[in-house]
């Protein structure tokens, strides 16, 4: 990747002698992953101001990381691009959409690596989004307990997106809404349960999120998870 200073697969990284210099760079990170609409932006903020944390929200540079990638490097986003709204959201299946899906698949999280290495050391890092898989961030862990994913359950995630008036957002675009919103769901959950079974094979922490859980409730576990006071 074109001006990179992290080069390595995650999967590399426990058969290099530079894997532990390269979790020391990164211990002052804490992660925060899961599904869509289960609260990691404002937690990860709530944290970030109570805490004195800087903020690296993963969403906020997925325009930038698919500028800076190559087909080559992310054939699967490269695929995605070259898709009209109907090919990416009606006329496949949630099966195929999960499969096929770049981010979902880890596909430029080496420059979300990259970014991190190039942030100030002081203050620590509070990084967040759908794109940290627990397979790629468990080799770049110092402390175990850095990490957590937050898999919301489907009434909140339907709850979540409708209280942002997000629901129909990318399926209105489309020529068959109802379609494309079903098959956004369905592929949503089936991640989040990917994500569950993937975090807990790799040994991190999971916290379901459900209708009856505030945000508060939310905020003091997640929290609690990393070590620190709410």
């Amino acid at each position: 990747m074109k001006g990179a200073i992290w080069t390595m697969r995650p999967d590399q990284l426990e058969d290099t002698a530079n894997a532990a210099a390269l979790r020391s760079r990164l211990g002052h990170v804490y992660w925060i992953g899961g599904g869509s609409g289960a609260g990691k932006s404002t937690i990860a903020r709530r944290m970030a101001a109570r805490h004195g944390l800087r903020l690296y929200a993963t969403d906020d540079v997925m325009a930038d990381h698919a500028g800076r990638s190559t087909p080559e490097e992310c054939p699967f986003l490269s695929e995605f691009v070259a898709m009209d709204m109907d090919e990416r959201w009606v006329n496949r299946s949630p099966e195929v959409m999960l499969e096929t899906f770049h981010w979902f698949r880890g596909e430029g999280f080496g420059l979300i690596v990259d970014d991190l290495l190039r942030l100030p050391r002081d203050p620590g890092v509070v990084v967040e989004g759908f794109r940290l898989l627990p397979r790629l961030v468990k080799p770049l862990l110092a402390m175990p307990g850095h990490a957590v994913w937050l898999l919301p359950s489907p009434d909140f995630r339907r709850a979540a997106f409708g209280s942002r008036g997000s629901l129909w957002e990318i399926a209105r675009k489309t020529s068959d809404p109802a379609r494309a919103l079903r098959n956004l769901l369905v592929r949503d959950q089936l991640f989040t349960e990917r994500l569950h079974g993937e975090a807990q094979r790799v040994g991190l922490d999971v916290i379901e999120v459900g209708t009856t859980m505030t945000e508060d409730d939310l905020a003091e576990r997640v929290m609690a998870a990393f070590g620190l006071r709410g």
